[in-house]
């Protein structure tokens, strides 16, 4: 007789978190572990009947990638954290996965109804005030690289820079320390360099009759992935 399964909370509906396959390997073979015992692990302790040798050896391949629920269990069979199980977190729901962190327990440390935090999950529109952005960047330990993004702030950040490194790039130091609170001097040399960078992949792709650059030139490439220059440059500057 089937065992009769409840069905998935509110929060677990949702697309699995990235899964990093090459950890999962790496976490099982450190174990001594082959996929047999992994497999039988989440049978008899995770009540999930259905996991195979196959299954597991098809997340470790990238084939195919663990649920929520899954990956849950599959982080206690390798005596590890779901963080170390997940690919860089982007979303607010990936970084609480990534702390293993309930729901609950981080709407009331940010001080939030548990439903208004779901609907900030769910939607990806983060609502809280100063006080509770503060408590979520502690809670889920947050750089502010990450609360820009999970704030839904991180486009507005992509807009400012795309214009700073195409125009006049010391106009818009104050409109992005206000996204960014960064040292001045800092965020100046990075804004600086960042124009510098694509000037140079502008004039390198360039035609000789004076046209536009193709589509898939690293200059549109560049502005493409700006935010991760500017963190990049950003780290830089720091160390």
């Amino acid at each position: 007789m089937w065992a009769v399964r409840r069905p998935p909370l509110r929060y677990d509906r949702h697309p699995p978190p990235p899964f990093n396959a090459p950890a999962a390997r790496r976490l099982r073979a450190a174990l001594g572990l082959d996929p047999d015992h992994v497999a039988h692990a989440l049978r008899a302790s995770y009540d999930l009947p259905y996991v195979t040798p196959a299954l597991v050896a098809a997340w470790e391949r990238g084939n195919a990638s663990p649920s929520l629920p899954e990956l849950t269990a599959l982080a206690g069979a390798l005596w590890c954290s779901p963080g170390e199980l997940i690919g860089r977190p982007r979303t607010l729901r990936e970084h609480r996965m990534a702390r293993g962190l309930a729901p609950e327990d981080v709407a009331h440390t940010v001080g939030l109804e548990l439903h208004a935090y779901l609907r900030m999950e769910e939607t990806g529109q983060w609502r809280g005030t100063e006080r509770q952005t503060a408590a979520l960047t502690r809670v889920l330990g947050l750089s502010l690289a990450d609360v820009l993004a999970v704030t839904g702030r991180e486009e507005r950040l992509a807009e400012l820079l795309r214009n700073a490194v195409t125009t006049r790039w010391q106009a818009y130091v104050r409109p992005v320390s206000k996204l960014a609170p960064l040292d001045r001097r800092l965020l100046e040399e990075v804004l600086h360099g960042l124009h510098q960078d694509y000037q140079a992949h502008m004039a390198a792709t360039l035609t000789w009759g004076g046209g536009p650059p193709d589509a898939s030139d690293p200059g549109r490439d560049f502005l493409t992935h700006v935010v991760d220059h500017f963190w990049t440059a950003v780290a830089a500057e720091a160390g």
